[in-house]
C-alpha cells in the first residue's frame, strides 16, 4: 500500500512556505539587499565622489548594525575597473601585517609567498617601498588603489600612524592611495584624540549613516522581500510595523533579525498576514524586550496578600 504524506506548513521553512527565493533577512552584507534610504545613498554617493576625486582619507560611520558593511560592498561593486581596492576586515593586524594584506590584495605578492613566509622577512621600509612603487605604475594608465578598513575603531595608534604615513604616499598631482576608515560611532572621538592630529586632519570626508525612519522602516522591509521573492504571498500589517521600528529603533541588523523570527511565526500559524503579536513574541524571543510581568499588586493576588497580612487592634 502506498503510504502518501502531506506537506503541513510546520514541515516547511518559512522561505519556502512563503516562495522566497532565498531569506529575505540574511544577515550577510548583500548588496542587492540594500534598501537605498536617503542616508545610505548619500553615504554612498559622498564616499564614490571623494575616492574619484582621490581626496585622500574617508571616514564613514554609524551606530551597530547600521549597514556599514553593506554600504562598502556596495560602493565596491560600483567602483569601475581603474581602481585596484583592499578590503580589510581584521582590525586587529600590525602595521607589517597591514602592509602584507595590501599587497596581497593587490597582486604585488602572491598568498604562496605570504605562507611560505617569503615575504615575511621584508622590513616595513621595503613593504611601503613595494606599495609605493605599484601604485606608481598605475599613474600612466589613470588607475589608482582603494584601501577600505572595516570596524576602524579597534586599529591600534600604532596602526592609524601606518595609515597616516600611507596617506602620504602621492605625486605632484594626486593621491596614489584613497583610504576609507569605517566604524561605530566613536571612530569619531579616537581620531579627535590629540595624539591623531595629523590623520584626522586628512580626513576629506566625514559620512554617518542614521538609523531608518518609521516609512523607511515600511519600505525597507518591503524591498527585502521584493529581492528575495514573491513579496505578494505574506504582508506585515501596521501593527506589526510600528511595533518592529518600537523594537528595532530603526537599526536595520535589529530589523532582520525580528523579521525573520515573525516569518517563522508566521508561517507556523498558517498565515499570510504577520501581525503586531508575531513581531512581539520574535522580539521576546531574541531578547530584545522582557516579557511583561503582572504588577506586585494586581488584583489576582490581592487576595493571597491580605490573608498573609496580621492586623493588630491599637491599644
Amino acid at each position: 500500500m502506498r503510504v502518501t504524506t502531506r506537506t503541513t506548513p510546520r514541515s516547511l521553512q518559512y522561505e519556502e512556505f512563503y516562495g522566497f527565493a532565498q531569506s529575505p533577512f540574511t544577515l550577510a552584507p548583500d548588496p542587492r539587499f540594500l534598501y537605498p534610504s536617503p542616508s545610505h545613498e548619500e553615504a554612498i554617493r559622498l564616499l564614490l565622489q571623494t575616492i574619484r576625486r582621490r581626496e585622500g582619507v574617508a571616514v564613514l560611520s554609524g551606530d551597530i548594525g547600521t549597514g556599514k558593511t553593506t554600504v562598502c560592498r556596495t560602493v565596491l561593486e560600483r567602483l569601475d575597473m581603474t581602481l585596484f581596492t583592499s578590503l580589510v576586515l581584521n582590525p586587529f593586524l600590525s602595521g607589517d601585517e597591514l602592509l602584507r594584506e595590501i599587497l596581497l590584495d593587490f597582486g604585488v605578492v602572491s598568498r604562496e609567498a605570504v605562507r611560505s613566509g617569503r615575504v615575511m622577512g621584508a622590513s616595513r621600509h621595503d613593504l611601503i617601498a613595494a606599495l609605493h612603487e605599484f601604485l606608481t605604475t598605475l599613474v600612466p594608465i589613470g588607475a589608482s588603489g582603494v584601501l577600505i578598513i572595516d570596524e576602524a575603531q579597534h586599529l591600534s595608534p600604532q596602526v592609524l600612524e601606518e595609515i597616516r604615513i600611507l596617506s602620504n604616499l602621492e605625486t605632484n598631482h594626486t593621491k596614489l592611495l584613497q583610504i576609507v576608515l569605517v566604524g561605530q560611532l566613536n571612530l569619531l572621538d579616537v581620531l579627535k584624540h590629540p595624539d591623531q592630529r595629523q590623520l584626522d586632519q586628512r580626513v576629506a570626508l566625514r559620512a554617518v549613516l542614521a538609523p531608518l525612519g518609521r516609512l523607511e522602516l515600511e519600505a525597507y522591509v518591503m524591498h527585502r522581500m521584493s529581492v528575495a521573492g514573491e513579496m505578494s504571498q505574506v504582508a506585515f500589517d501596521d501593527a506589526a510595523l510600528d511595533l518592529l521600528h518600537k523594537a528595532s529603533s530603526g537599526v536595520p541588523r535589529l530589523i532582520n533579525l525580528i523579521c525573520d523570527r515573525a516569518l517563522m511565526a508566521g508561517a507556523q500559524a498558517d498565515t499570510r498576514v504577520i501581525t503586531g503579536a508575531m513581531v512581539n513574541t520574535a522580539v521576546i524571543s531574541l531578547g530584545l524586550q522582557p516579557p511583561r510581568r503582572p504588577s506586585r499588586f494586581s488584583w489576582p493576588a490581592l487576595p493571597d496578600l491580605l490573608s498573609r497580612l496580621r492586623w493588630r487592634r491599637p491599644v
